[in-house]
């Protein structure tokens, strides 16, 4: 159904134990996954702008990027994909995504700026 699209995606796929055969399309968990990043970025931009009193740097805000992934993305997953008797292959390849995008909006922030709180 899917084809080449899912090309790369097999490691992910095979952990998260889905078959793409039986997976449905749906344009509303993109939609979703957009608006949760968009407050999770805000979120982020007023963290950043209270610890570094609205003056942020890139180095700063990678920095925090990293330490709210160690200490809320990666003990999340870590804890609910244990509950959910999913392999640390699972775990490493989402917790890795999260810490891209947390470092990416780090970036972001660090080059844009973050108002005060």
């Amino acid at each position: 159904m899917f084809g080449s699209k899912l090309a790369g995606r097999e490691p992910w796929l095979k952990a998260a134990k889905l078959d793409p055969a039986t997976m449905k399309k749906s344009p509303l968990a993109f939609v979703i996954s957009f608006v949760a990043e968009l407050v999770m970025a805000y979120i982020m931009a007023l963290v950043v702008g209270a610890m570094t009193g609205g003056e942020p740097t890139l180095l700063a805000d990678l920095v925090i990027g990293f330490v709210l992934w160690l200490g809320f993305v990666a003990t999340t997953l870590s804890v609910n994909h244990r509950y959910e008797n999913f392999g640390w292959d699972l775990t490493l390849i989402d917790s890795g995504h999260w810490l891209g995008v947390l470092l990416i909006i780090g970036a972001v922030i660090g080059w844009f700026g973050a108002a005060a709180s």
